[in-house]
């Protein structure tokens, strides 16, 4: 039970460094943070991280029964994959993240907050394949998200872009270390 706990946390965090880094960048666009522009920003990258994990464990439920045979495979696939990506665009980003605005309206945080919840439908996906709570694992990733991305504005502001990279690198690994665990996990290699 701990270990599933520890393996949600992990993937919370993972999977909200993308929100995170954006977020950093948004802090670096803004004279200063105010309360509501945190909040707004947690829910809108929370709010997003649900919908689409619910969307991907829906899409993946419909099929589980079909796939339980190499449903680790699918799982080590999806979060290495995720992982990857996340590694590869915190190399890519740096342009990107310079044309952030400082706008928390619809039109400024819609795109950004679906284009950050990409990799959590993948993970929804995952999540019908693995010993997990599939609503405590939506509430969690979503809270982390929430308080990830409110958290990335103020650091963006105080500290610049010093974290932004690392801290989306450090997500992709952990899901890529979480992915190669659930595949040695399957195949009877390690044990937890």
């Amino acid at each position: 039970m701990i270990a599933i706990i520890v393996q949600t946390l992990l993937i919370s965090v993972s999977v909200a460094m993308d929100a995170f880094a954006v977020s950093i960048g948004k802090g670096l666009t803004v004279s200063r943070v105010r309360p509501g522009d945190a909040v707004r920003s947690a829910l809108w990258f929370g709010g997003s991280q649900a919908l689409f994990l619910i969307l991907g464990h829906y899409a993946a439920s419909a099929f589980s029964a079909y796939v339980t045979a190499f449903d680790h495979w699918i799982i080590f696939g999806l979060l290495a994959f995720i992982g990857g990506n996340m590694v590869h665009e915190a190399y890519e980003e740096d342009a990107e993240n310079a044309k952030e605005t400082a706008q928390f309206d619809w039109k400024h945080m819609l795109p950004l907050a679906v284009a950050c919840s990409i990799d959590a439908f993948a993970v929804g996906v995952s999540l019908a394949f693995m010993a997990t709570s599939v609503p405590f694992a939506i509430l969690c990733i979503s809270v982390v998200t929430g308080l990830f991305s409110a958290a990335g504005l103020y650091i963006g502001r105080a500290f610049g872009a010093h974290w932004q990279k690392p801290a989306q690198i450090a997500g992709g690994v952990v899901l890529i270390l979480i992915g190669v665990k659930v595949l040695l996990e399957h195949l009877g290699v390690i044990a937890f």
